[in-house]
């Protein structure tokens, strides 16, 4: 649940760091908490969008971490296949046809509603809108991690991916003013799926060599077989 409260040690386990670290992070302002009766206390949606925020800066160890903690807390088995088997049939667009941040979230959508995922297109719309307004989900060089503010649980038919490659970079605000090519567009029915999918997709996308593959492939097929051989590898990581 969004709002549950967890103490320092509840959130060392689910972001599989020590208590000292969480700690040092409460004292020094640099994460999302109140203190009562001397405790630091943490709410769990807060938490979440903290580590969206932050994973651009976290390494490959670190967000490893990070997932294997979110699956503990919320009964995932992280050693199992994840991103590719969200992305339905037809959900890798190589070229996508866009040339602003709209037209290719705009684009994306149309093709998870075509496979039947979507419920209600025009909410699901506002709610991505919604959250890049927030702040850029162009967190990688390139790449862009577009979602919902929230878990949409009536608004799509089941969880999905769907991946899009653009011919060429376009504007969509990433912090260091690359332009971004490569859009996941990620969307869940709840809210724990949805940090366990992000983790998994950013541990992909943190590993630049496979992430210059994904830019370099020619058509879906390729797009997939890069996502599919890097996922395996890091769920062998796991094993």
């Amino acid at each position: 649940m969004p709002h549950e409260q967890m103490d320092e040690k509840q959130l060392a386990d689910y972001l599989h760091l020590n208590v000292r670290e969480i700690n040092k992070l409460a004292s020094r302002g640099k994460i999302p908490c109140r203190k009562t009766a001397g405790r630091f206390l943490f709410r769990k949606g807060e938490i979440d969008h903290w580590v969206e925020q932050q994973m651009h800066e976290l390494g490959t160890d670190r967000l490893a971490g990070i997932e294997r903690g979110v699956s503990r807390h919320h009964g995932f088995d992280h050693e199992n296949l994840l991103v590719c088997p969200l992305i339905p049939d037809n959900g890798l667009a190589v070229p996508l046809a866009a040339r602003t941040r709209e037209s290719a979230i705009r684009a994306m959508v149309d093709i998870a509603d075509k496979a039947g995922l979507v419920y209600d297109r025009d909410d699901l719309l506002g709610e991505i809108r919604g959250r890049e307004e927030l702040c850029t989900t162009a967190i990688f060089s390139g790449a862009a991690l577009p979602h919902p503010r929230h878990p949409l649980p009536y608004d799509i038919a089941e969880s999905f991916i769907v991946v899009g490659l653009t011919s060429s970079g376009i504007p969509y605000g990433s912090a260091d003013g690359s332009l971004t090519r490569l859009f996941f567009l990620l969307c869940c029915k709840d809210e724990r799926t949805h940090l366990h999918v992000l983790a998994r997709v950013a541990r992909i996308l943190s590993d630049k060599p496979t992430r210059q593959k994904l830019f370099e492939a020619p058509g879906p097929e390729e797009l997939f077989s890069v996502l599919l051989e890097r996922e395996r590898a890091i769920v062998g990581q796991d094993g």
